[in-house]
Order: structure tokens, then C-alpha cells, then sequence
């Protein structure tokens, strides 16, 4: 389960505003929030990349989209690999070159 987050989005909004408007800076931020600059780094990335995606006309993707879209390009690149390996095993098969794999059977697999 994740830990919850430091600062609610208001407090981090607020500082990453007067980040952005110069009030003060990342290292100032940082430390009146007890915070390291690299999450005050990350605060005004995000919420710049917010701000540009919704006067595109989108919402920015959340970060369960995000990991949704990573898990189904990894399915896709797993299900590619297992397909791969299938047509090598089908080839290995009518070439009669598959007794050089060996089988769960042989001694290799056995335990101890």
C-alpha cells in the first residue's frame, strides 16, 4: 500500500506557486515544507505538464493510467516473446531437432 502523500495538494500547490512566481526559492521551498528540492522539483514538473495538458484540451494521465498502459505494453511484449517461442518450437519439432532440448523428464530437471 502506498505511504500517503507528505502535503495535501493545496500546501503543494502553494508552494509551487511562489516557486513559479519567484517569491522564493526550491531550496527555501524545500526546507519551509521539510521536504527535499527534488520533490519540489517534481511538484512543479507535474503540475506544469498538468496545466499544459488541460489548455490542450486533455486531462494529464494519472498515475493508474500510467501504470495501466505500462502493464498492457508489457502483456503485448510478453504474449509477442511467447508466440515467438512457440514457432520455434513448432519448427524444432518438424525438423526432429527438438530431442536436443531437453525435457522436463530428463535428468537436468530432476530434484534432489
Amino acid at each position: 500500500m502506498p505511504r500517503p502523500p507528505a502535503l495535501p495538494a493545496r500546501e503543494k500547490t502553494r508552494l509551487v506557486l511562489s516557486v513559479l512566481a519567484k517569491e522564493c526559492t526550491v531550496s527555501e521551498a524545500a526546507r519551509a515544507a521539510r521536504v527535499s528540492e527534488q520533490s519540489i522539483a517534481n511538484w512543479r514538473r507535474q503540475f506544469l505538464e498538468g496545466g499544459s495538458a488541460a489548455l490542450a484540451g486533455r486531462s494529464a494521465p494519472s498515475s493508474t493510467e500510467q501504470r495501466e498502459a505500462a502493464l498492457v505494453a508489457e502483456v503485448h511484449k510478453l504474449k509477442q516473446a511467447l508466440g515467438e517461442a512457440y514457432v520455434e518450437v513448432m519448427a524444432w519439432r518438424r525438423t526432429g531437432d527438438y530431442r536436443q532440448v531437453p525435457s522436463r523428464s530428463s535428468k537436468q530437471y530432476e530434484r534432489n
